[in-house]
């Protein structure tokens, strides 16, 4: 017997300009005409594959590293009273989750646990799979899910890029609160984001631990370019890639930095010396309120205000 939410996809499929109003109607036909999924499936769980993930664990360690920490901070703001706060790799494997111990069941007869799969191929619509199918933050609430046994739930996602500007994972905030309204959703969406800017950050951070890192982009911390000792650029973040319309993906041809920027290395520290200073005046010289506000950790500010001579004295930041 076909329920009404299935009746519903098959509508929409069935329709010639629904999947051209809606992107969830896009990625519904996606799942029927694509992936091959009934909607009408009552039965279809995710379940948890140990060998896949700790192989998917292993390849991924370096990304993992810096995105616990980001993780732990995003689950005491939010992870709370039925919300659950999941990482996945770039097929939409989960490989980490923070889960209070009371909705731990909940969550478990819904699939979302570490090691199982949440693409679209294998569960329809869904904010993780759908995230990674369209590369961009989204949010699928309820009934926008694909099949009807993930339709309790809302989910809100961004993608993380890696410093090659590959997609190489997917933030996840999923919950179950009847109470949790599409306006909450949008609040919930604009920390999940940030959040999954900054892991992309750290990872860049870390892989280019032995460059310089420049802040290339005043109103974005997430513009960051890897520079050597002869100004010659090495790497970039994906939106430092969109920013100098450099490849938009894999390894990043050398250029010197003065042929992207018009200025060399002291002329981009003295940007990233004036955002610091605007970032701790805004916050009165709290560290760790301006770190957030820019995206990057607290020891992070704390090395750079040192070597930009920065310091943490309100009463200094007008003589500096």
């Amino acid at each position: 017997m076909t329920t009404p939410h299935a009746e519903r996809v098959l509508q929409s499929i069935e329709s010639p300009r629904a999947s051209a109003r809606s992107s969830v109607a896009a990625s519904w036909r996606r799942c029927f005409v694509k992936h091959q999924l009934d909607p009408n499936d009552k039965t279809l769980r995710a379940e948890a594959d140990s060998r896949r993930l700790a192989e998917r664990r292993d390849a991924l360690g370096r990304l993992l590293h810096v995105a616990e920490p980001r993780l732990e901070d995003l689950y005491r703001m939010i992870g709370h009273c039925g919300r659950g706060i999941f990482l996945t790799d770039d097929e939409g494997l989960i490989l980490s989750e923070r889960i209070g111990a009371s909705d731990r069941t909940a969550f478990g007869e819904w699939g979302l646990m570490t090691g199982s799969d949440w693409s679209e191929a294998a569960q329809g619509t869904n904010g993780i799979g759908t995230c990674i199918e369209e590369g961009r933050p989204l949010i699928i609430h309820r009934d926008q899910h694909y099949l009807p046994s993930n339709t309790a739930m809302s989910c809100i996602d961004a993608p993380v890029f890696g410093p090659d500007g590959r997609l190489i994972a997917a933030l996840d905030v999923s919950s179950a609160r009847m109470d949790q309204t599409e306006g909450f959703n949008q609040l919930i969406g604009a920390m999940v984001t940030k959040v999954a800017a900054q892991i992309e950050t750290d990872l860049f951070r870390e892989v280019h631990s032995g460059h310089r890192i420049l802040l290339a982009g005043e109103d974005d911390a997430a513009v960051l370019l890897a520079v050597d000792r002869d100004d010659i650029v090495v790497g970039a973040t994906r939106a430092a890639r969109r920013r100098f319309e450099l490849e938009r993906e894999d390894r990043v041809r050398p250029r010197a930095l003065r042929e992207l920027t018009g200025e060399d290395a002291r002329g981009l520290e003295g940007a990233e010396r004036a955002a610091m200073i605007r970032a701790l005046t805004r916050t009165e010289g709290n560290v760790s309120a301006a770190a957030r506000d820019l995206g990057i950790g607290r020891a992070t500010l704390y090395r750079r205000m040192k070597r930009l001579g920065i310091s943490e004295n309100m009463r200094d930041l007008s003589q500096g």
